[in-house]
């Protein structure tokens, strides 16, 4: 990792934003798409509290990420690393690869799905292309350093938010349902894999470990006092930015499934989405929905080979060529679009795997941020820490409702 500038005292503080805005295109990968498209489709506006609530999470879970690499200077893997013996390191190293590839699958997929919607490619080639541009996005941050690379993702963040909103001003959805939409509830066991699989897709478990290092990178490790007090503020309003941001885009993917293509056949899967609003919305719109999709596979898969290396440098002190790291990773992806399993389930289901390891991230964050000796006068407040548990205990209940519901098949 680059060694941070040193900012002078009076540096605007729009220019402290951006580590946020990367950690957050995890929040609007194709898995998003995937699911909240699914869920709309199949349940309209049903699970539109599940986004609202998960944006309402992972900000929080954002900012105590975001802080413990300001305050400490060491990313919440090293951390983890610092605090744990050599055989849980590596368990623990295990779980996130896993995670790992389930975020890469979802992005693989993804990109070449947009490809092949775009062009026509075969979903194979379209994934090997994905992959290439994603060491390309890397190259851009390992030689032009991470600012440059801030400003590409943001540039492709809005690209996304575009593509994915436009079809709101085309075809408003009705306000009554979208305010029924937010009473919590669920219509069975399909209901709560979808739920499981978009609380998946929000608090993903990449950007909780990667926001620490980024955050780290960029603004170093001040000394307590104004300079830190100052950070820290501008790392919060990075967070509710990027955090508003994302979570308009998600909520945008549900209401356009739920309000165009509830109850049309074949739109549980991103090309039959892709047709319906087509055939509903024209082929512009259809054409933003796939140009928005190709962005986020491609920003979102480069975002996450950086948190994997992030992760595997923190926990196991080795750091593994890129290229070749992005290689193992990309290998699940490849064999799903090459044996031909359906890539839009294959993406739900990568989502689910991503909500599993959420409490991985989750507790051993909270507990730190909530540890006075690492901390010292930027400890979690009672109240900030009651809620990280909160919301590490509602996931893990969810995953549990889940497991339950999948088996007795209710």
């Amino acid at each position: 990792m680059r060694s941070p500038r040193r900012m002078p005292r009076r540096m605007p503080s729009i220019y402290l934003l951006g580590p946020a805005f990367v950690a957050a295109i995890a929040y609007v990968d194709p898995g998003n798409v995937a699911a909240n498209v699914s869920a709309g489709a199949q349940f309209g506006f049903l699970l539109l509290w599940v986004i609202v609530l998960a944006n309402l999470m992972a900000s929080l879970i954002q900012y105590l990420s975001a802080k413990l690499g300001l305050v400490t200077g060491r990313s919440l893997p090293e951390t983890v690393a610092e605090r744990t013996g050599r055989p849980t390191r590596i368990l623990y190293w295990l779980q996130a690869e896993l995670v790992a590839m389930a975020t890469d699958l979802a992005e693989v997929v993804g990109g070449a799905l947009a490809l092949y919607l775009l062009f026509d490619l075969p979903l194979l080639l379209g994934g090997i292309i994905t992959g290439a541009v994603s060491l390309m996005l890397l190259a851009v941050q390992s030689r032009r350093g991470q600012r440059t690379f801030e400003t590409v993702v943001v540039g492709l963040l809005a690209v996304i938010a575009i593509g994915f909103l436009s079809s709101l001003v085309v075809a408003p959805p009705p306000v009554d349902e979208m305010v029924a939409g937010l009473v919590p509830r669920f219509e069975g066991a399909e209901s709560v894999l979808l739920a499981s699989a978009m609380l998946g897709a929000t608090l993903m478990p990449h950007a909780v470990y990667l926001h620490s290092g980024l955050t780290r990178d960029r603004h170093g490790h001040p000394e307590p006092g104004p300079q830190r007090r100052r950070l820290l503020r501008a790392t919060r309003w990075d967070v509710a930015l990027a955090m508003v941001l994302a979570g308009a885009v998600n909520i945008g993917m549900l209401l356009v499934a739920a309000t165009n293509l509830r109850g049309r056949e074949n739109t549980d899967s991103i090309e039959g989405a892709y047709d319906a609003v087509r055939d509903s919305l024209g082929p512009t719109v259809a054409l933003l929905f796939a140009v928005g999709l190709l962005a986020s596979g491609l920003a979102s898969t480069s975002v996450g080979a950086y948190a994997g290396a992030m992760i595997m440098q923190g926990l196991l002190k080795v750091s593994v060529p890129m290229l070749l790291r992005r290689l193992v990773t990309l290998l699940p992806a490849l064999v799903v679009l090459a044996v031909g399993f359906d890539p839009s389930r294959a993406l739900v289901l990568s989502q689910v795997v991503l909500s599993f390891g959420i409490p991985f991230a989750l507790i051993p964050l909270v507990r730190m941020t909530n540890d006075a000796t690492l901390m010292g006068e930027d400890v979690n407040r009672r109240v900030t820490t009651t809620l990280g548990w909160v919301i590490a205990a509602v996931i893990s209940l969810l995953n549990m409702l889940l497991i339950y519901l999948t088996v007795t098949g209710s």
